[in-house]
């Protein structure tokens, strides 16, 4: 069972910080092989959607109001631990975020920038393809907007 917390930038811990950022690398970067800047400075305006099990971060995203990232509300870093994607943690994560923006933002569109490979997923929650491929970090990417 995944346990899904959101915290702003100030309330991550640091053991909590030291993990996601080590998530993000083990997946985004050794993972798919992507040498990117992560540390974009974009983390203190986010909050941050964890998924944890038992009590270690497997699952995870951050997400962002209008204006702070896209014009309209966003989710990014999308990801799960590779060996717990068997259990559907990447759908637990998406709708816990999705309903954070709910929650916490006036409702509106959601934004992301996509992984193409990803687009079947992204449609289960809602979201078309709004733009043509594009590269990101030397990875084919598409925009999404769930209405």
């Amino acid at each position: 069972m995944l346990s899904i917390e959101v915290k702003s930038f100030s309330a991550i811990t640091k053991e909590e910080l030291y993990e996601m950022l080590q998530l993000r690398s083990e997946v985004f970067v050794v993972e798919q092989d992507c040498v990117y800047q992560d540390i974009d400075y974009k983390d203190q305006k986010a909050l941050h959607v964890l998924g944890k099990k038992e009590g270690k971060l497997v699952a995870y995203t951050r997400i962002f109001n209008s204006g702070d990232y896209f014009d309209n509300p966003s989710i990014g870093r999308v990801i799960v631990k590779m060996e717990e994607r068997k259990f559907g943690y990447g759908h637990t994560i998406m709708k816990a975020s999705i309903e954070a923006i709910y929650e916490r933002f006036e409702k509106q569109d959601i934004e992301i920038s996509a992984q193409c490979y990803l687009r079947k997923f992204y449609n289960s929650h809602g979201f078309t393809q709004t733009s043509e491929e594009y590269l990101e970090d030397g990875i084919p990417h598409i925009k999404m907007i769930k209405n």
